[in-house]
């Protein structure tokens, strides 16, 4: 029987023969047995949960060691600013350690390389005598999260079928806000070095478990491992399905691989993408939630919320939740539906919680009536400390919902084989450099633009999100990466996506 006839994966053809195809997929994925690939998806993203568990640990361990009582590790406001966004250059320079770790050494070595930064960085911190080792032990976890931040979503896409693809890509995110969650619950018992030993612990079973998991046959393809390759699909499918079948249409695709040249960046395979995952990844930090991650508990004092510990835990819950729900719809609904339904309602809320602190804000003056006028509107702020939590809760929601988990979704399936660790690269590099600069800079916005100013540039740049998406994302729904490579060869015919 001909290829043309029985082609499960790709399905993208026109008329009888692209019917049959993909009645084909169908029957293909019906026999696909998904634990194994489940198991490979659980230990790979046990790194989003420790680099998510190092974006929640500034918010109580800041506080902490600003009270701290031994002055060698006390921090001031431009210490504990460090603190908390020293990390995200870390991550830059693993973004870029990772893009080239990928392609050489492979998904899996990279993944589990990775634990060693992690677990030297909370050791740096644990044994911390001076302001210079925390900072230190959070660049070693800043590196390892740039390298786990790139790893995970290829290794997912590459391992995973066209069905469950988008709920597993998911998955990355729903593990990354879970790390964030565990770290405020964790918080409010534990004293910060005590915290920094929990957060030791998921790099260490990550470790253990990828050392039993498949290389991606992708990569193993691409290194002429062929017998290695029908092992991983053996592994990562099940018994039921053709796996010389499915592993020939990947070798059809890897075989046309040739070794990315900077040349290439003028074809719309390589450009498009490009431009698409770095323009994705900016946009997703100038909504501002890295700095709302990492600040939680101050902008909750600045907003006069009454227990201001406790509301990052109410925040990372509803972030943890609508991740969740993305994870399980992203495969019915389409990734552009989510990604501007978030951008709505961060916009919307962003928007909703700057009005808040424009009503609160206090006048400048001596006078008695400015005096009483300052003093009604810090009584009306407790009043309407309700606002403050709802409408920051509907923006954790909202980037739960689409920004948050499908940008790197997106970066994972977009690249071609040839361009995946070195496009990636550049992808993590501008969203943890956005990250620096928008969490670093938090703090001077708050002066410079006022409180409601920024939180309305947030607003604003949210709906450029929506923008963007509408004209620019392609759906990748349900399409395989061999089929979202074909479609940006042929963008200038009408899309089929």
């Amino acid at each position: 029987m001909s290829s043309e006839e029985t082609s499960p994966l790709l399905g993208s053809r026109d008329g009888p023969a692209g019917i049959q195809e993909a009645s084909a997929l169908g029957i293909y994925l019906s026999r696909v047995q998904n634990r194994n690939l489940y198991l490979a998806t659980f230990a790979a993203v046990l790194g989003p949960l420790s680099f998510g568990f190092i974006l929640g640990y500034s918010s109580p361990a800041i506080p902490a060691l600003k009270h701290s009582v031994n002055p060698a590790l006390r921090l001031d406001d431009t210490q504990a600013s460090w603190f908390g966004s020293i990390v995200t250059l870390g991550a830059a320079a693993g973004g870029i350690l990772g893009g080239y770790m990928v392609d050489k050494i492979g998904r899996k070595l990279s993944l589990m390389l990775c634990a060693l930064p992690y677990v030297i960085g909370f050791t740096v911190i644990i044994a911390a005598q001076d302001i210079w080792m925390l900072h230190a032990g959070r660049l070693l976890n800043g590196l390892a999260s740039g390298v786990t931040s790139l790893v995970v979503p290829i290794y997912i896409s590459e391992v995973a079928h066209s069905k469950v693809r988008g709920m597993l890509g998911s998955c990355v995110q729903l593990m990354v806000v879970t790390g964030i969650l565990g770290a405020y619950v964790a918080g409010t018992g534990l004293q910060w070095r005590w915290l920094a030993v929990l957060g030791s612990l998921p790099p260490c079973v990550m470790l253990g478990m990828m050392a039993f998991m498949p290389e991606t046959p992708r990569f193993l393809l691409r290194q002429n491992k062929r017998s290695e390759a029908i092992a991983a699909l053996e592994f990562l499918r099940g018994p039921l399905v053709d796996h010389e079948w499915e592993c020939s249409e990947i070798e059809a695709s890897a075989g046309e691989q040739q070794k990315l040249a900077v040349a290439e960046f003028k074809n719309p395979v390589i450009y498009k993408p490009f431009l698409i995952g770095i323009t994705m990844m900016f946009f997703q930090q100038m909504s501002g939630i890295n700095a709302i991650m990492f600040y939680a508990e101050t902008i909750f004092e600045e907003a006069n919320f009454k227990n201001s510990s406790i509301a990052p835990v109410i925040v990372g819950s509803i972030q943890v939740f609508f991740t969740a729900v993305a994870a399980l719809f992203i495969d019915r609904t389409g990734r552009k539906i989510l990604l501007a339904v978030s951008g709505i309602i961060m916009a919307i809320s962003a928007a909703v919680f700057g009005t808040y602190f424009k009503i609160t804000a206090p006048s400048l003056g001596n006078s008695s009536h400015i005096d009483s006028l300052n003093a009604l509107r810090m009584e009306e702020g407790h009043h309407l400390s309700w606002l403050a939590v709802l409408s920051l809760g509907l923006f954790i929601m909202g980037f739960a919902l689409g920004w948050g988990p499908i940008p790197w979704l997106v970066m994972s399936e977009i690249f071609p084989l040839r361009a995946r660790g070195v496009a990636s690269g550049a992808c993590v590099l501008t969203n943890w450099l956005m990250a620096f600069l928008v969490t670093k800079e938090f703090h001077d916005f708050m002066v410079l633009l006022t409180p409601y100013g920024t939180f309305w540039l947030f607003s604003a740049a949210c709906l450029l999100n929506v923008l963007f998406t509408a004209l620019c994302v392609p759906e990748t729904k349900g399409k395989t990466l061999e089929e979202i490579e074909t479609y940006f060869q042929e963008s200038r015919q009408p899309s089929t996506f």
